[in-house]
């Protein structure tokens, strides 16, 4: 996959995490009005679309150092593809939380809906890994 289009995945996956945050912060906006909606939103924007893609890269950089200890052998560029596919993957998950997260609230409901998207990125990221790692 060329280089672009894997920044295109990550990018989308991050829009969809951005969504995913408005329901959580419009709660929040309600029960305390002292910082507006429109202020969430727009330290969720710079969180998630400018500081998470670079922490992005630098996660699938860290993997793939991390891959020359295992006899699974990653490329940078196939350690990025594997962990910006798994992140657009659960981005469905991440809505469901952000749902939970302005529908319900702080609770257990939302700690297992975070749970069960957190082990489901984990085991599409190594599925992943398995895959491009098997592919040479």
């Amino acid at each position: 996959m060329p280089e672009g289009s894997k920044l295109g995945v990550l990018m989308s996956a991050m829009l969809i995490f951005l969504i995913a945050q408005a329901p959580g912060h419009a709660r929040l906006a309600q029960l305390d009005p002292a910082v507006p909606f429109q202020a969430r939103m727009g330290g969720a924007l710079l969180a998630v679309m400018f500081m998470m893609p670079i922490l992005a890269y630098g996660l699938a950089a860290l993997a793939s150092l991390l891959s020359r200890l295992t006899p699974w052998r990653l490329t940078p560029e196939d350690s990025r593809l594997a962990l910006f596919w798994a992140l657009l993957a659960v981005a469905p998950a991440m809505l469901l939380a952000g749902l939970v997260a302005g529908l319900v609230g702080q609770g257990s409901a939302l700690a297992l809906v975070q749970a069960v998207s957190g082990l489901g990125f984990l085991m599409i990221w190594g599925a992943g890994i398995a895959a491009l790692a098997r592919r040479k």
